[in-house]
């Protein structure tokens, strides 16, 4: 009767077996076993820092054969590592998926989805109302600027209803906040990030007039914080995230809400506000807050000493990125106003583009250098740092065909590395500096290239960024957050280690595969 139940199940019982059949445990050799002083070696030497590692390992030939070969180079240290990585395939270290890079990513999807969340008491998540995708690794919620990035990969991987509820989610965070935070976190709702909502929206394919109304109110509401200090100047350059030009003009800078060290980072930004004795305790934290909601945390692009956190001053620069999305968000504004009958506020939008236009011409416009640059408040004048920010007036349609030919000469001239695009020209150990790279400023790159007359830049960045995720990928199995240009290997500096996962690498990859088919060989 047992046999004949598990035939009929398809189960490979040990009560179908015959006494013949069955094998002793007693027989059965394990990794310790089976490998000897090269187990040894690894476990006691620590090779892998969870134990489990190496005992799941996956020989790549004869157990025989890898003991031969270890007893004759008894390689030690790294050399040890290295063997153990070319004869084994190890968990989280080069366990590559079978597939290529596109499949891999649509893969990982699934794995990054969160379903709506109802906080619990006391806990710091924000609630949010439908499902989203989170960056992965240490990154358990939804982020702003990030998703902006993901949510390309998303629309063109067919998970359009992800693209749309996390635009509930976000259209959500701004009806009840007031803006959206860097975020979903309590400690994060103090300051925001890059302002891409306006740019999301151009990704969804709801036509519902209501859902439409509702979103421009969020933009409204969006715009309006980050316009709101224009009421606070008395005298003063700065308040708030509005800061007044040498000519009265009015632009933008980064900001936080509080001056105390951050939460999440709390024991690094007393340190850091430590080493900047005699400056104000408050000021240090602020400006660190501030490099937090630029998304560079941190860069040589805040700092007066391009090699001390100790001297970052981000609320002294006006930056042109940031300059640039408002710009495309009161664009927006306008033709959302202009749809819906509002000639009022149609008018006044696009007056205020025109106007923001006209500044960032006259102040971050360095025709000299050919570059965008920031503007340093406190300098009166432009700053030093060649950065890939200068491509967002190419990429949300700022910029004019002189202005971008000139940008993309800089680019092939200062910031085109063997890998992709490079975030600064300075190595400074900071995450946002040489040589790391980072998705989305590649994404940036390759579009506003694109649409500025600079095509076969544009797919060049996309080749040579693909070759440094593909490389990575068929090293460590992972997608990373950042990568090493230069060398193309996994990115380094910062507060954490290098996060895999990874949202925005994994939607920039899609997208840029989508727009250039042609390049899927590199990226395997």
């Amino acid at each position: 009767m047992i046999r004949t139940l598990c035939r009929f199940a398809g189960l490979a019982s040990i009560a179908t077996m015959a006494p013949a059949q069955q094998t002793s445990s007693s027989s059965v050799r394990s990794p310790a076993d089976l490998y000897g002083a090269l187990f040894e070696a690894v476990q006691q030497g620590q090779v892998f820092a969870d134990g489990k590692t190496f005992v799941d390992a996956v020989p790549k030939r004869p157990a025989e054969a890898i003991m031969v070969d270890y007893v004759r180079a008894k390689p030690a240290g790294p050399a040890l590592k290295a063997f153990v990585l070319a004869n084994f395939v190890v968990p989280r270290e080069n366990d590559r998926g079978s597939g290529d890079l596109r499949t891999h990513v649509r893969t990982l999807w699934p794995q990054l989805v969160r379903q709506p969340v109802a906080p619990v008491a006391g806990s710091s998540a924000l609630p949010l109302p439908a499902p989203y995708v989170v960056p992965g690794g240490r990154f358990r919620e939804i982020y702003y600027w990030d998703s902006y990035f993901t949510m390309l990969g998303l629309k063109v991987d067919g998970q359009q209803p992800l693209v749309e509820s996390m635009l509930e989610d976000f259209t959500s965070l701004i009806e009840r906040y007031g803006h959206i935070p860097n975020g979903t976190r309590t400690y994060y709702l103090s300051r925001s990030q890059p302002p891409y909502y306006a740019l999301m929206l151009d990704l969804s394919s709801n036509t519902d007039p209501v859902v439409a109304k509702r979103r421009l109110a969020a933009l409204r509401v969006e715009h309006a914080f980050w316009m709101k200090g224009t009421g606070c100047f008395d005298g003063k350059p700065a308040c708030s995230r509005v800061v007044r030009m040498p000519d009265g003009s009015v632009l933008n800078r980064y900001y936080d809400d509080r001056d105390t060290p951050r939460d999440e980072s709390y024991a690094e930004d007393v340190a850091t506000a430590a080493k900047a004795a005699p400056r104000p305790v408050a000021d240090t934290q602020r400006n660190l807050r501030a490099g937090a909601e630029s998304g560079w945390d941190f860069s040589s692009r805040w700092l007066r000493d391009p090699q001390s956190l100790a001297t970052v001053h981000t609320t002294d620069i006006v930056p042109v990125d940031l300059n640039s999305l408002l710009w495309a968000m009161e664009r927006r504004i306008a033709e959302r106003c202009q749809t819906v009958g509002d000639a009022p506020c149609a008018t006044s939008f696009t007056t205020l583009a025109a106007k923001r236009k006209t500044a960032i011409d006259r102040y971050l416009w360095q025709a000299t250098t050919a570059r965008y640059a920031d503007w340093d408040l406190s300098m009166r004048k432009p700053t030093a740092s060649i950065n890939a920010a200068m491509l967002h007036p190419l990429f949300v349609g700022l910029a004019s065909a002189t202005q971008a030919k000139a940008v993309a000469a800089t680019v092939r001239k200062s910031l085109l590395a063997e890998g992709g695009l490079r975030t600064t020209t300075l190595n400074t150990g900071q995450q946002w500096d040489e040589p790391n790279g980072w998705a989305p400023l590649q994404w940036v790159a390759i579009a506003g290239l694109a649409r500025n007359g600079e095509p076969a830049l544009a797919k060049d960045i996309a080749k040579r960024w693909l070759g440094t995720v593909g490389a990575a990928y068929a090293e460590t199995g992972k997608m990373l957050e950042k990568y090493n240009i230069e060398q193309r290997t996994p990115g380094g500096g910062g507060e954490y280690p290098v996060q895999d996962g990874f949202g925005w690498t994994n939607g920039v990859t899609s997208a840029i595969l989508d727009r250039y088919p042609d390049l899927a060989q590199k990226a395997k």
